[in-house]
């Protein structure tokens, strides 16, 4: 049986550990960033959703006054 050096193995944890360490920083700011895409998603959605209105409004009343010169 080959004997396993117990230093070499501390020291390969504690490098596991960093670079777990270093993807969890990672994962937060990626997260944070969708977050702000979601954010700014939901804004432009709403934007949209805006001026589609506005444009419902103004043709309705251009098809009222269409409406009531015509006849």
């Amino acid at each position: 049986m080959v004997p396993i050096d117990s230093e070499l193995l501390k020291g390969e944890r504690d490098r596991l550990r960093d670079a777990l360490r270093e993807t969890e920083v990672q994962v937060r700011k990626v997260e944070a960033d969708l977050k702000a895409l979601r954010q700014r998603e939901i804004q432009t959605k709403r934007e949209i959703e805006a001026l589609s209105t506005l444009i419902e409004i103004k043709d309705h009343r251009e098809v009222k006054t269409e409406g009531s010169t015509g006849a």
